[in-house]
């Protein structure tokens, strides 16, 4: 068997690549590297001799040009999440199959929706910071627990799914809005269906986000949507900046009435003049909501698994099939996100 690393020689292999997993992979076959970047220079000859190929942020496009010689390929290792970058018609033509870290990422990042709620609601960066520079905090500042509150959740994906069960031991209240999911999805869940985004928004103290970026989802959340959220109100988004408009929630922030945790934004680095920047009532991450950096070498692990199983002619546990493939988020232009 023969298998082309084609991630360039960067931060996101080392990651990705440990020596655990070098030696998991040299157990199943002949490897080679790429000694360049993701240019059809250094892809194609790799491609052209390899069985399985494995790649990571930042692949272009394995389009016609780039498989035009390869006749052994049979399936892509993506250590990322996401597929949409790099798939093509023609790549699934050739019956080429694609796995990824997906659910792995999912959980994580549902993970991280979890730190940040409770992180927000806590007020955990004000009392550090009182205490690092004062002493002890202000004994009248005031915070908020999680328990039995009530959330909403915007799109009922892999990440709001590994969430639900992450929150049912906080005893909350739980409703979703996603019109592309069936009903008996969410009842399997236990989580109430609801088809108006003003209603989520204004019967629920807690807002998670979880939409891909797709034309349909670029602003959805805008200015008429966050006047619905009670005062007081949590929005969290680990999911894509485009998803809200964000000259909007910087207004609403700035009076005071909501609370934010934001992971990602439009542009990515997050702008030094952003609207967003310089509110007690707003946390920033920086797009590190998962995976966090010991599920890495996990991930690449669990599809050396699914690389077993094809070689066995087993189901493959995470195969992202065309169907799925093309509605999956793009990634930022700005580059790897570890």
């Amino acid at each position: 068997m023969d298998i082309g690393i084609l991630m360039p020689d960067n931060y996101a292999r080392s990651i990705f690549i440990t020596p655990t997993v070098v030696k998991a992979l040299e157990g199943i076959g002949n490897l080679t590297w790429n000694k360049g970047y993701y240019t059809p220079e250094a892809m194609i000859p790799i491609i052209n001799n390899s069985d399985i190929v494995i790649v990571g942020w930042g692949c272009r496009k394995l389009d016609e040009i780039i498989l035009a010689e390869s006749r052994k390929m049979k399936l892509v290792v993506h250590t990322g999440g996401t597929v949409a970058d790099f798939v093509t018609d023609c790549m699934f033509d050739k019956g080429i199959r694609v796995i990824s870290g997906n659910k792995i990422f999912a959980e994580s990042v549902a993970e991280g929706t979890l730190a940040y709620i409770l992180t927000s609601l806590r007020r955990i960066p004000l009392f550090l910071k009182e205490v690092q520079e004062r002493g002890w905090c202000d004994l009248a500042a005031t915070n908020a627990g999680l328990l039995d509150k009530s959330i909403g959740l915007v799109g009922f994906g892999a990440i709001a799914r590994y969430l639900v069960p992450m929150l049912r031991p906080f005893r909350v209240n739980i409703q979703a809005y996603d019109p592309y999911v069936a009903d008996e999805v969410f009842e399997s869940y236990g989580v109430t269906k609801v088809t108006s985004m003003k209603d989520l928004f204004s019967q629920n103290s807690i807002i998670s986000v979880h939409l891909p970026m797709q034309p349909e989802t670029d602003n959805l959340i805008n200015k008429d949507i966050l006047a619905c959220m009670p005062d007081g109100a949590l929005l969290v988004n680990t999911a894509r900046g485009s998803c809200i408009d964000e000259d909007a929630l910087a207004t609403e922030l700035r009076t005071g009435r909501i609370n934010a945790v934001l992971d990602v934004y439009k542009l990515e680095p997050l702008s030094m003049d952003s609207p967003l920047r310089g509110m007690d009532n707003a946390l920033l991450m920086p797009h590190h909501g998962g995976p966090t950096s010991d599920r890495c070498e996990l991930v690449t692990m669990s599809l050396i698994e699914d690389i077993k199983r094809l070689i066995s002619g087993k189901p493959l546990e995470h195969e992202i099939p065309k169907e799925y493939a093309v509605k999956m988020t793009k990634e930022y232009e700005t580059g790897d996100l570890c």
